[in-house]
């Protein structure tokens, strides 16, 4: 029977560790795939029941030096995460400089030869072994798997220094060994951190109605189609639409957005978000894992195994660098005859300081994203839209709004003539935006519900139609208080109603109302205009139009300034259409962006293609629904207002969960900032590395400072990374 498992791992510390319990797990016969996570400690497996069960899982991962722990020490795990906190930094800082100190006053001092003539080579073998025992414990069980570690070389110089009796030197090296451990997993745990936090927020327990009362019961044992109670202050356990309530809910967990929003019956609602001010009942939709929440975490847990092209190229180069110190070590010796200097090159290499250099910034990167409503599945599409210099933008629902608004109001019965200014309605607007409602009251039309909400926002009443009728792709007619009223298209007569095809124009002269002229120049905006008729005569009419998001304007600018050297629409719509958006972003913004009319969904993947085989990274912004297939194509696809959206989720390699383009600009201002780090921390590796082994090398680094100094590397990498946090 074939199935996908999630198991839990612990003692991994870089990528390095991850490959060998990949390869421990691979080996078992009934095994199909496995992914190993290094942030979420976990690996993904998909295999055959009867082939292969969890203790076989078990004894292969232990086999390989790491372990499977129970839900006891996953809670140990937890609280161990949670208690690295700035003061046990601090502490772990003062320690170590003092050890340091120690030892570097004691080599310059010449008290550790003291030490060595002093005490008795067997309690200083002692000493060696019982520090240095969980060490040599997995470097054994790797020799025995025919893996070398990164501790293999260190091992073999602790060794070195026994062989030529420097038993004080051994215990030390063994010492900063341990050290250097506490240090990775420190670096590493740090990292998760931004990750792990992200689980914690979501609520373990909910309070459901059963059989008339109230319980509390714990969050797995929720279920599709249970009432769910919210009080003031309290986490929404799940996700699910209001019943009865209201209250203003915090969705920055989900959305990144720090305004509440105003929910009541009928609103959907996301587990982990807040209600405040306020209590609700929501009927429950989806709970755990199958949240929008749920799934952020799992997106983001996951995201490691879309690894950038300079992660792949640092662990192959960390699997090469360990021979090559071998062989530096074994030059040394055959050269200088100093079987310290050839401890000290084994000791001060650091080949987990190149396997962190990229996956801690990654790590860091992706869970402080998370937060701002950015999910990021990986580092690949950092690394991509780090480098790209080309945006293509979707129109319908990533631009614009996504669904038409009433823009201009023109009323015959207005002295003023052709006035269309919406911040204060005039009496003629005011009467023709309510007949034009009331006509569209039980319309499903985009564009009724576009009258409709208008005349809403001006607390205009909406009166009771009678005698309605609908025409597809014309519009509507209806009675109100005994007179006849039309909405839609220009020959709109009750004659066209009844079978006839008598043009608008033999009825009455249009240019002398000049409605005609006012028709023409909003439809050279790009807007829909629609005729009110009142008893067979022209009133007025409404245009509608959907509307640019009124951050874009900004956002586009942004995103010029940081050097995207071709913005380009592409969209469905008509050339007037699409040209008057055009406009109305430059005039804005005063930048020029191109864009193409009249698409298909296939013409949209084929553009994409064009540029892509003229060797351009292509970043493509969509809704992530009718345009799903060209994120996909893209290098990088980003979809808009994703929460709740399993297809945009899904299709886009970075989602953003609120509808706000700013978070565009932000989005490739973290993947440049990220992939900084990433260069900073590779650099600083290696010069720390090529330094330390040149100093080793030519007797210029004794074995004990070397120890102290392959512990550095994955501080300054945990310094440096953490800026991605704070920003």
């Amino acid at each position: 029977m074939q199935e996908t498992i999630e198991v839990p791992i612990t003692g991994m510390d870089c990528s390095e560790c991850t490959m060998h319990v990949k390869k421990a797990i691979s080996s078992l016969s009934g095994v199909q795939a496995v992914d190993v996570f290094l942030a979420s400690e976990k690996a993904i497996i998909s295999l055959d029941t009867q082939l292969v069960q969890l203790q076989d899982i078990r004894k292969a991962v232990e086999s390989a030096g790491y372990s499977v722990p129970s839900d006891s020490g996953d809670e140990k795990k937890e609280s161990l995460s949670a208690g690295f906190t700035r003061q046990v930094l601090t502490l772990f800082g003062i320690v170590f400089a003092l050890v340091l100190f120690v030892v570097v006053v004691g080599e310059w001092l010449g008290l550790f030869e003291a030490v060595t003539d002093r005490i008795p080579w067997p309690v200083s073998l002692a000493a060696v072994l019982l520090l240095g025992y969980p060490v040599f414990r997995n470097v054994l069980q790797a020799a025995l798997n025919r893996q070398v570690i990164s501790h293999t070389l260190m091992t073999a110089g602790v060794l070195a220094a026994a062989v030529v009796g420097e038993w004080a030197t051994a215990a030390v090296i063994v010492l900063f060994m341990r050290i250097g451990d506490y240090a990775e997993r420190f670096t590493t745990e740090r990292a998760r951190r931004a990750v792990k936090d992200l689980a914690v927020l979501a609520p373990q327990t909910a309070r459901v109605e059963k059989d008339g009362q109230e319980i509390e019961i714990p969050i797995s044992q929720v279920t599709k189609g249970d009432v769910v109670i919210v009080r003031p202050g309290e986490k929404i356990p799940v996700d699910g639409k209001v019943i009865a309530g209201h209250a203003a809910v915090d969705q920055s967990t989900v959305t990144g957005e720090s305004m509440p929003v105003e929910c009541g019956s009928g609103s959907q609602v996301f587990a982990a978000s807040i209600a405040r001010e306020g209590s609700l009942r929501v009927c429950t939709e989806r709970t755990g894992r199958d949240t929008t929440f749920g799934r952020v975490i799992k997106l983001v847990e996951e995201a490691e195994s879309n690894r950038a092209s300079v992660q792949r190229i640092a662990d192959k180069f960390s699997a090469y660098y360990l021979p090559v110190v071998a062989g530096v070590a074994l030059l040394t010796f055959l050269i200088r005859r100093d079987p310290l200097a050839t401890a000290a090159v084994l000791v001060v290499a650091c080949s987990c300081s190149f396997a962190l250099a990229t996956p801690i910034a990654m790590l860091a990167s992706t869970g402080a994203g998370a937060r701002r409503g950015l999910l990021i599945k990986g580092g690949k599409y950092i690394e991509a839209l780090a480098r790209a210099d080309l945006l293509l933008i979707d129109k319908t629902g990533t631009l614009t709004l996504g669904k038409p608004t009433i823009t201009d109001i023109v009323s015959l019965d207005d002295r003023k003539g052709d006035r269309n200014d919406l911040q204060s309605l005039s009496e003629g607007q005011k009467n023709l935006l309510m007949l034009a409602a009331s006509a569209e009251r039980y319309s499903e039309h985009p564009l009724a519900e576009a009258v409709r909400s208008s005349a809403v926002r001006y607390a205009l009443p909406i009166a009771e139609p009678q005698d309605f009728t609908s025409i597809p792709g014309v519009g509507v007619r209806a009675i109100i208080d005994g007179i006849p009223v039309s909405v839609g298209r220009m020959s709109m007569p009750a004659s066209q109603v009844q079978g006839s095809t008598v043009a608008l124009e033999a009825n009455f002269q249009l240019d002398a109302d000049g409605l005609q002229e006012a028709e023409a120049r909003l439809e050279s905006q790009g807007k829909t205009v629609l005729y009110v008729f009142q008893d067979d005569q022209p009133v007025g009419l409404l245009a509608a139009a959907d509307i640019v998001r009124p951050e874009v304007p900004q956002a586009i600018s942004r995103l010029k300034e940081m050097g995207i050297e071709r913005i380009e629409l592409l969209t469905g719509d008509n050339e007037q259409s699409a040209a008057a958006l055009v406009r109305h972003i430059q005039e804005q913004n005063g930048i020029r962006i191109d864009y193409r009319a009249s698409l298909f969904p296939e013409d949209k993947i084929n553009i994409v293609k064009e540029y892509q085989s003229k060797g351009r990274t292509v970043v493509m912004v969509g809704d992530g629904i009718n345009d799903a297939p060209a994120l996909a194509q893209a290098d990088v696809g980003i979809a808009m207002g994703a929460a709740g959206t399993d297809i945009a989720m899904e299709a886009a390699h970075i989602a953003l969960m609120r509808d706000d383009w700013n978070l565009v600009p932000e989005a490739f201002a973290i993947a440049r900032r990220t992939m900084r780090v990433v260069k900073m921390n590779i650099a600083f590796t290696a010069i720390y590395n090529l330094a330390g082994l040149t100093l080793a090398s030519l007797g210029y680094l004794p074995p004990i400072l070397a120890a102290a100094a392959q512990s550095f590397p994955d501080i300054g990498i945990l310094a440096n990374s953490s800026r991605l946090l704070r920003k």
